[in-house]
């Protein structure tokens, strides 16, 4: 059976196609990696609009860096990057640009694999508050828009790593940064609102022991109704 149209646009999206956009290891394929970054991870819109915000000293939150955007953070002291995308070696466009130009500026890439729209297992977030235990300001961290999974993981940052009270936190997921609560990415703040409930109910505790002992992924996700539900 031949495929939809949806199915060869995902092929294309995801870097499927020959080596449109899943090879950066000549002049040639580097150039069709970087229009598939343009065209399909919608580079184009992040030209001017980079949601660069400080969250604390030397720490900085950003949406999907170029490799021109890259060499800016090496000159603005940047040691390290963590990306919320996934696996470093994942062959798409975006993430094989990043990596070649952090190699090229002497930039440590790390990774983490988040969703923006669903909830990551207690594994996974635990597994993010160590590596924020172990990055060394000055060093940036992003998602794809910089709103939702960069929110949250500067939210986090600041809850577990500077103790910073949670309605501080809270500011990190906010219409400023294109983060709409409203929609599907309202998840992340019914997280932190489930987190509050307990503090509530409980007392106060640290965030890593909230996720360690009372985070329920399946009763949170199943409790939250967004606004939008088509977002």
């Amino acid at each position: 059976m031949s495929k939809t149209l949806k199915e060869r646009f995902k092929d294309l999206e995801y870097g499927r196609v020959g080596t449109f956009g899943n090879d950066v290891s000549t002049p040639q394929t580097r150039r069709l990696a970087y229009w598939h970054f343009q065209l399909f991870d919608h580079a184009f819109l992040r030209g001017l609009w980079q949601n660069l915000y400080e969250i604390a000293p030397g720490v900085w939150r950003s949406n999907q860096p170029s490799p021109k955007r890259v060499e800016k953070y090496k000159k603005m002291g940047i040691k390290t990057i963590l990306s919320l995308r996934g696996n470093a070696n994942n062959p798409i466009s975006f993430m094989l640009l990043e990596k070649q130009a952090c190699e090229e500026h002497g930039i440590t890439l790390v990774t983490e694999n988040l969703s923006a729209r669903s909830l990551a297992s207690k594994e996974a977030y635990l597994r993010v508050l160590d590596r924020l235990d172990q990055l060394k300001p000055p060093f940036l961290l992003h998602c794809k828009s910089g709103a939702d999974r960069a929110g949250l993981v500067s939210a986090l940052y600041l809850l577990h790593v500077k103790g910073a009270p949670l309605s501080e936190a809270r500011k990190q997921l906010h219409w400023r940064f294109a983060h709409l609560k409203s929609t599907k990415t309202g998840i992340l703040d019914h997280l932190l609102d489930c987190y509050e409930a307990d503090i509530i109910r409980l007392g106060d505790m640290p965030i890593r022991e909230w996720f360690e002992i009372h985070f329920d992924q399946k009763a949170i996700a199943q409790s939250f109704k967004p606004l939008w539900k088509h977002s």
